[in-house]
């Protein structure tokens, strides 16, 4: 299984960027996916998920408006579009795979993903 993360790089504040997930080695579609992201000195923290019919999504209080989750079932891929980026972004951010919560359910805990990526740098400038 591997989840490929791409997409990271430095960016000026009110920029944006997208991010991209590959996976290979699960049937994508029977998989939530969902975006977290760890700042220097702090824990890893949920940002963004999708369920795996593609009809729910849930953001975390501090990307709503910002941010956009999407995904590419046909091309085994998740997105993140982040638009009017913040200093506070900057974090390494991490794709996650979860196949155990129900069709319509997508998780923002940590412990509920079975399979993640190796990390991308965002990194945002005042």
């Amino acid at each position: 299984v591997q989840l490929q993360a791409s997409g990271g790089g430095s960016v000026q504040a009110g920029g944006s960027l997208r991010l991209s997930c590959t996976t290979s080695g699960i049937t994508f579609n029977q998989y939530a996916m969902a975006w977290f992201r760890q700042a220097p000195g702090k824990e890893r923290e949920f940002v963004a998920g999708i369920t795996r019919s593609d009809g729910g999504k849930r953001y975390a209080d501090a990307v709503k408006g910002r941010f956009t989750i999407s995904r590419d079932n046909a091309e085994n891929t998740v997105y993140l579009q982040m638009n009017s980026l913040k200093p506070e972004d900057t974090a390494v951010h991490y794709c996650a795979a979860d196949s155990m919560r129900g069709y319509w359910s997508v998780s923002v805990a940590l412990n509920d993903y079975q399979y993640w990526g190796q990390g991308t740098l965002v990194t945002v400038s005042s």
